[in-house]
């Protein structure tokens, strides 16, 4: 409905984020407590819509029952990559070219993540405050479903190897998934222990901070960046600080409608534009892919808040510290304006909001 003809009753109850319409004023209100609404959701660029996925967002745009209008615009002139609406067919082009990612694996860095040659990882202030990692599993168990961790990669910012190697695990090898992880029994027979390996990258990862002392702003520690980082980890028998993790798989506006994680061969493809994973898989490859998307989710521009979590502490009487009656007279734009977001908008990364 054109909301030049919705009564002024209509618009006092109706949600200025979702577009959720209610009955009773006092329903809004306990809607806006509980839904988190800021200005760091996916949001339409034809009618200013917030979702909470670009999964949502594209369904808003083009899916099985998209908004008329907006499908109409972002048609003509929206980018189905980032989900950006243009100024003009011409500006779409052009913008397109650039948000269409090429992967652009230097021949030689891509040889030795194959052959598995480089293996020595130091700290150094100097290498970068971001890093990626990957792993590629093998079966263990009498069945061969038992995941053990027999390949890994780190990378930096810049897509440079920091560190791969081959892994010998813990525990008897019993199926080397030949077919998705090109990994022989040859290739483990005298690598690296994974004891060695997860020490390693603790160390470089902490950089020289006790694991307790680190923080999620300032300090030397290093942000990891992966796609189901939680499994990762277990499988590498190590723990890191969840303030310091980017996890492609967890990141809410990333995920499915149904809260579900996505592929991060689904992710590369919707949201970068190219394949991943097909045959014989590379952890530098799915590296480069989670760098890419933590890059392109951490330089996104919204509004700048002093403090942006629900969960910091000026935030979080934000609604408890107003009567009812006082909340139900305000207006719902000014409900949004102090509502805060319920997860950690990777835009903060390049802000100091602290």
């Amino acid at each position: 409905m054109d909301h030049r003809y919705e009564s002024s009753e209509t618009l006092r109850n109706k949600c200025a984020a979702c577009y959720r319409q209610f009955n009773k004023k006092e329903h809004l209100v306990e809607h806006m407590r509980t839904s988190y609404h800021s200005v760091h959701e996916p949001m339409c660029g034809v009618c200013k819509k917030h979702c909470r996925s670009f999964e949502s967002l594209r369904e808003h745009l083009i899916g099985p029952l998209p908004k008329a209008e907006c499908e109409r615009i972002f048609k003509e002139r929206g980018c189905d990559i980032c989900l950006t609406i243009l100024g003009s067919r011409n500006s779409l082009r052009a913008h397109r070219e650039s948000c269409l990612i090429r992967p652009n694996y230097n021949g030689l860095l891509y040889r030795m993540a194959n052959l598995g040659i480089q293996d020595e990882l130091r700290i150094d202030n100097s290498r970068g405050r971001v890093v990626a990692l990957a792993c590629k599993m093998v079966g263990g168990g009498s069945d061969g479903s038992l995941d053990l961790c027999a390949r890994i990669c780190l990378v930096d910012e810049h897509e440079r190897i920091l560190f791969h190697s081959y892994i010998k695990p813990n525990l008897p090898v019993t199926n080397y998934r030949y077919e998705t992880t090109g990994i022989r029994a040859e290739y483990l027979r005298d690598a690296m222990p994974l004891r060695n390996v997860s020490r390693k990258i603790q160390e470089f990862l902490c950089n020289g901070e006790a694991t307790w002392q680190i923080r999620s702003k300032g300090g030397r520690s290093r942000i990891l960046v992966g796609h189901g980082l939680d499994h990762d980890l277990k499988c590498l028998e190590m723990d890191y600080p969840p303030i310091k993790i980017r996890d492609t798989a967890k990141y809410p506006p990333l995920m499915k409608t149904s809260k579900l994680s996505n592929s991060l061969k689904y992710l590369t493809k919707a949201y970068l534009g190219y394949d991943i994973q097909s045959g014989v898989q590379d952890p530098y490859e799915d590296c480069v892919a989670t760098m890419k998307l933590y890059m392109r989710m951490k330089s996104q521009f919204h509004k700048k808040e002093n403090y942006p979590l629900a969960t910091d502490p000026q935030n979080k009487n934000n609604f408890a510290s107003w009567r009812q009656n006082e909340l139900e007279r305000m207006t719902p734009e000014q409900l949004l304006d102090f509502s805060r977001s319920d997860y950690y908008c990777w835009c903060l990364d390049s802000q100091d909001y602290y």
